[in-house]
């Protein structure tokens, strides 16, 4: 039996004949050939290769110097002076480090995170300098890694913690190729002899006489092995920050290029029709807003009630208005001009509405001021609703033009610059002072909850009387002196308040107690 002949056989003949899809580009209806294929995942080596050689030894001699400054002059317990040295030597290190000289926007975010470290310097108050240095660390990372989008800024601002990861192979790459010749072997083994034997005959000389082992206890310090393990520890951890800051300089990310989802677009009607019904809301709030001020206060006349009952919600509001800006923007198509338009009057009315809502918090805000005291949360969301009202500006300016490609680093930004005045404020002294004002006029003060302030409220608590003084202050003066300060943890505000409980000191009585 023979076979038949291959080029007498139909093409379309058999079940496994496949018919191709036509050329050029696919038909509307994707039942035919399938869904098209997904984008490849993003190839993070290609956007952020790191850099080609291995690490110099500038840039290991400056992780190096910078983990002694850190282990010698950061104090962790009591923030102070140190905390700004190690921001500088680390930000030394990817100075010298970096290829060229910093542009405009890198010398801006590398400021913003040396002024926000030195905060621990100036203020007393441990939330502020917390939340000052979390926000440096962001600040410094985006100095080096860069960032204009938004998935570009928040790459860049987290960037600086997996550089220090990303960096060790780097350097052990430069240490591998490190061979040290006979000289530098001979210079090593000679101070390791010169500490041993002046180690020996320094302990000998120190046993042998009295007089000699105190001027060995003044001049060197003591020896605590906790304090070793924490000293190795901080040489560590700056250590490694220093590496990450070279390495970010040394071979700059290029996050920005990685390309965005595409969003989906939905249909005019699937986004106009809530948007319209959202800004009737708000616009109908504002009315009874306008109307409230105007009429005076509210029919039980308990303004302290009305702002309690109102101020958390209006925050909640705000937040969320921002959100569905956000959403609305993104999904919203903006081919034909009726969609422009309308995403223009649509998100300009929510964005001025949302104005005048945060202006009704802040006057909510006053009010509860009026009636309870000012706290440390009330301050801090106090300042979020003032910079939450710079955002909604600066998305209307947005708006305007439909083209925002300005705007995130913009809220950023002023994010930061807001942190950097809300610290120049001084949080704690500013509650002391606006609370002594307030017994002044009404004689109602809480010291209990001014004694747990900070020592930025000391200038502003030497106001009261001496009874409330003494209640007020007794926590902060036994604060004061455990323990000493030193050079390291010399901070400003502690200084003023060290010269001002100098002055006069507190008596504590039983009153205080009870």
């Amino acid at each position: 039996m023979s076979l038949p002949d291959p080029a007498q056989i139909p093409a379309a003949a058999g079940p496994l004949a496949i018919e191709p899809p036509p050329a050029g580009p696919p038909p509307a209806d994707w039942a035919r050939y399938g869904p098209p294929p997904a984008p490849p995942p993003a190839d993070w080596e290609r956007y952020w290769p790191g850099p080609e050689d291995g690490a110099g030894r500038r840039t290991l001699l400056g992780a190096v110097g910078a983990g002694l400054v850190g282990a010698a002059a950061m104090a962790v317990s009591r923030p102070g002076l140190g905390w700004l040295l190690v921001a500088l030597a680390v930000g030394t290190v990817a100075v010298v480090v970096a290829p060229r000289p910093p542009a405009p926007g890198t010398a801006l975010w590398g400021g913003a995170a040396l002024a926000l470290a030195a905060v621990a310097a100036v203020r007393d108050a441990g939330y502020v300098v917390a939340i000052c240095v979390i926000a440096a660390l962001f600040a410094g990372s985006l100095a080096l890694a860069g960032g204009r989008t938004v998935g570009g800024l928040t790459a860049g601002a987290f960037a600086g913690t997996a550089a220090a990861f990303r960096a060790l192979p780097w350097a052990g790459r430069a240490l591998s190729g490190y061979r040290a010749g006979p000289r530098q072997a001979r210079v090593a083994v000679s101070a390791l002899v010169t500490v041993a034997l002046v180690s020996v005959f320094a302990a000998l000389f120190a046993s042998a006489d009295h007089t000699f082992a105190k001027v060995l206890d003044v001049v060197l310090p003591a020896v605590d092995p906790a304090a070793g393990f924490q000293a190795v520890l901080r040489f560590v951890l700056v250590g490694l920050m220093a590496l990450g800051a070279g390495y970010l300089a040394a071979g700059r990310p290029r996050f920005d290029l990685v390309p965005p989802a595409v969003p989906r677009r939905v249909r005019r009607a699937e986004w106009v029709l809530p948007l319209v019904a959202v800004d009737a809301v708000f616009l109908a709030f504002v009315a009874v807003q306008v109307a409230t001020v105007a009429g005076g206060p509210p029919d039980d006349g308990n303004y302290s009630r009305y702002a309690r009952a109102g101020f958390w919600q209006l925050d909640v509001v705000t937040v969320l208005t921002l959100l569905v800006i956000g959403v609305t923007a993104r999904v919203a198509p903006r081919v034909e001009r009726i969609d422009r338009l309308l995403l223009r009057v649509l998100l300009g009315t929510l964005a001025g509405c949302a104005l005048a809502i945060v202006a009704s918090a802040i006057r909510r805000l006053s009010l509860y001021e009026e009636a309870y005291g000012f706290t440390r949360l009330r301050v801090l969301v106090g300042a979020v609703e003032l910079w939450l009202g710079v955002v909604f500006l600066l998305v209307i300016l947005a708006g305007v033009r439909l083209r925002a490609g300005w705007l995130p680093r913009a809220v950023l930004g002023t994010g930061l610059a807001a942190l950097l005045v809300v610290a120049a404020v001084n949080p704690d002294g500013f509650i002391a002072e606006r609370n002594v004002d307030r017994y002044q006029r009404t004689g109602d003060l809480d010291t209990k909850y001014l004694a747990t302030l900070s020592l930025d409220a000391v200038p502003a608590l030497d106001r009261l009387p001496a009874g409330r003084r003494d209640c007020a202050l007794w926590r902060l003066y036994a604060d004061l002196n455990t323990p000493q300060d030193d050079w390291r943890s010399w901070n400003l505000d502690r200084q003023r308040a060290r010269t001002v409980l100098d002055a006069r000191p507190v008596t504590v009585t039983r009153a205080c107690f009870q």
